[in-house]
């Protein structure tokens, strides 16, 4: 069901309703303020007060590097995880780059190793679930099985760099644009609640359901149609 809302300006009654001239400044004040709000220049101790209070959005996170061997359900079908689980045992301290007989593991449409990645990107690259798990890997040995959208795999994680909360002079150019961003959303919302106060939104009662009466309608028009015919027949007769 489509909602309507028709707008009416409040005003005095010895006050006539506003020119479409009025309103088009009206809209143009929300621009103006972000336009003010933009051009605010902040001072260091501004921004680092600022991202006091936001360190969690500029929180580096845990970031992995690490080898895969890969099991396809495509090739394997319901063998899959139990073939990784049966090399896993033949891998037992043995080094990442060991060399494995062929057909030992599949291959893999992406990359056998990964450097340096943050979970969010292996979210994307396996599913969240193997993002995950990977994470809580401890490094030097090969481990799993773990499952992703494509398979089964074992992992062997080299080096890790775990998460932290950058300094500020670390990120000061991005918090710098968080900052901005922020104060014309702020300008925008005041400038939009001081327009929307002059106005009063009346919202229209919803439309009766007609589906009935437009069933009737119809069988009205089909039987009026219906004694038309009969009627030029009869005449024609």
């Amino acid at each position: 069901m489509a909602l309507f809302a028709t707008y009416y300006y409040l005003q005095p009654s010895s006050k006539a309703a506003p020119s479409a001239q009025e309103i088009q400044l009206s809209v143009g004040d929300l621009f103006l303020a972000e336009d003010v709000a933009a051009a605010q220049e902040p001072t260091t101790g501004d921004l680092k007060a600022w991202y006091a209070t936001q360190t969690d959005t500029f929180a580096m996170p845990k970031r992995v590097s690490f080898r895969h061997l890969y099991f396809s359900p495509d090739r394997r079908g319901d063998n899959a995880r139990g073939d990784a689980a049966k090399l896993l045992a033949q891998l037992t301290d043995q080094p990442q780059a060991v060399k494995l007989p062929e057909a030992s593991a599949d291959p893999f449409m992406f990359q056998d190793y990964y450097r340096d990645r943050a979970p969010d990107f292996l979210g994307k690259e396996f599913g969240p679930q193997f993002a995950l798990s990977v994470a809580d890997l401890t490094e030097g040995s090969w481990q799993g099985p773990i499952e992703s959208g494509f398979g089964w795999h074992l992992v062997f994680v080299d080096t890790t760099t775990p998460g932290r909360i950058p300094d500020f002079e670390e990120v000061e150019a991005d918090v710098k644009a968080a900052w901005l961003a922020e104060q014309k959303v702020l300008a925008w919302d005041k400038a939009y609640r001081a327009m929307r106060a002059k106005y009063k939104v009346l919202l229209p009662m919803p439309p009766a359901d007609t589906g009935m009466d437009t069933a009737a309608a119809a069988n009205d028009n089909y039987n009026e149609n219906a004694t038309e015919s009969g009627s030029s027949s009869e005449a024609a007769q």
